[in-house]
């Protein structure tokens, strides 16, 4: 019997098509992450993604892949080999740099100013029940230049487009509505930060007081 034979069997058991399952597999090679509340889209995404998660851990193990599934967060994320995790288990693949997307030093450096304020509000008990964390847009700039010593962007446009991007890249939630002048409007910060900047790497960018390289790596899969 062919994999693909077995693994037919299996997804009607399922009752999950081929073709879904392999839309599923797509996503998180594509985008690394799937994350329930993001929108509609996405929510059908994760609860198919939970009916096949073990055939999916599998099929990715093969390639040396691992994919985490966050239960209380609602989320899958995908690490490519090699991937340096803060709460689970040391991988013991060789470290994959081409499977690692490309960011901006903005990227990186707007990131860690992230990934410091979760773990602020963590500390605090100020964490949903989802696992996010609100913080304004003033905090984020403010941690940027007092822990980082970066400065955003000039202007809103740019500003924007860069909280587009931690978006895409389900680091970020905000409404459509949210402008950055607005002070009462807020960003929540998904859980998914932890995956992406470990203590290690903040401990390193803050005694090195901001110095990011003009182009970086994220542990997560190509788009």
């Amino acid at each position: 019997m062919s994999i693909t034979t077995a693994l037919r069997e299996q997804l009607v058991v399922a009752n999950i098509s081929f073709e879904r399952f392999r839309e599923l597999l797509t996503r998180l090679l594509a985008q690394g992450v799937i994350v329930r509340d993001e929108d509609r889209t996405e929510q059908l995404l994760y609860d198919d993604a939970r009916r096949v998660q073990t055939l999916m851990s599998d099929y990715f193990d093969v390639a040396g892949l691992y994919l985490h599934h966050d239960v209380t967060s609602q989320f899958f994320r995908l690490y490519a080999p090699g991937a340096v995790v803060d709460g689970l288990p040391e991988d013991t693949h060789e470290p994959v740099p081409a499977l690692k997307a490309r960011v901006s030093a903005d990227f990186v450096a707007m990131a860690l100013a992230l990934r410091f304020l979760y773990q602020e509000r963590f500390n605090q008990g100020h964490i949903g029940t989802g696992g996010d964390a609100l913080v304004s847009f003033e905090d984020v700039a403010a941690t940027l230049q007092t822990q980082l010593k970066r400065q955003l962007p000039p202007g809103n446009g740019e500003r924007m487009l860069l909280l587009k991007e931690l978006r895409r890249h389900r680091l970020l939630h905000f409404t459509s509505s949210f402008e950055i002048a607005d002070a009462d409007a807020f960003l929540a910060i998904r859980p998914t930060i932890l995956g992406i900047i470990s203590n290690e790497a903040l401990a390193t960018a803050l005694e090195a007081d901001g110095v990011i390289e003009q182009e970086s790596e994220i542990e997560q899969s190509e788009e």
